[in-house]
């Protein structure tokens, strides 16, 4: 007698065609695009006609360079890291208009974008000194620009900021030039309260003279003592060049005398 129970097999090989395992956040395809997200969970398809579309929604970095322009004309090259995820109540929207590499066709341009038109707003000591500044305008502009294609950042940070050698080089002779100046500068102060203590000095001592002249008898005394020192000390030299003289004074006489 013959078995009419079905197969196990086939009920097994059914329900492997008709079964499947979606993951968090997939989307499901009926003769077009169904508008629908799926979570963690087993769902029924129709074989040959539904499948998964998996995304990834875990938030994944980006390092995205550009050269561009400051407000002072100075290239600047400048690298931003990007955290970005798909939006999930959005991936069929997407999917229909990016697909799945969304990061590969969006971020780079958006990116782009809007550093340059961040950038070409500071000058190139602001964009040093001004850090935290140009980092939330560039933030604010990223964040509004990637909701338009369903993404979102989570996080956006400056990893290089650098300029080219012409500006390095000098901005590091203004640097040298300067401390240079500050060194003269410091100088000329120094130079300057000498000369306001000497001029000081000479004003109190001129005072002093109106105020009491004895003083100044008293500076006369003491300068004829040391007039009288010094002739004393060179009296011999004195006497012998005195002598010389009298010796020249008297040799056309004796010159005379001789041619009579």
């Amino acid at each position: 007698m013959a078995n009419k129970e079905p197969n196990h097999d086939l009920y097994f090989c059914a329900t492997c065609l008709s079964g499947t395992n979606v993951t968090g956040d997939e989307a499901n395809m009926l003769r077009n695009l169904d508008q629908l997200c799926y979570d963690f969970q087993i769902f029924c398809r129709i074989p040959w006609f539904q499948y998964p579309i998996i995304y990834d929604i875990r938030a994944r970095p980006r390092k995205i360079s550009s050269l561009t322009g400051s407000k002072d004309l100075q290239m600047v090259n400048i690298a931003v890291r990007v955290l970005s995820r798909p939006m999930a109540s959005n991936l069929p929207a997407m999917y229909q208009q990016l697909g799945k590499d969304y990061d590969e066709r969006v971020l780079p341009s958006i990116v782009n974008e809007i550093l340059k038109s961040v950038v070409a707003k500071f000058n190139a000591s602001q964009l040093i000194t001004q850090r935290a500044q140009v980092l939330k305008y560039n933030n604010r502009e990223l964040f509004e620009r990637a909701k338009d294609f369903n993404i979102i950042l989570d996080d956006v940070a400056i990893t290089e900021l650098s300029f080219s050698s012409q500006y390095t080089a000098a901005v590091e002779a203004k640097q040298v030039g300067k401390a240079q100046y500050t060194t003269v500068l410091s100088n000329s102060d120094s130079d300057c309260s000498s000369l306001s203590l000497a001029s000081l000095e000479q004003q109190t001592l001129g005072q002093a003279v109106t105020k009491n002249p004895g003083y100044l008898k008293l500076r006369r005394i003491r300068a004829a003592q040391n007039i009288a020192k010094t002739v004393s000390t060179l009296l011999h030299c004195l006497r012998l060049r005195f002598c010389f003289v009298l010796t020249l004074s008297k040799i056309p006489e004796m010159r005379a005398l001789a041619f009579e």
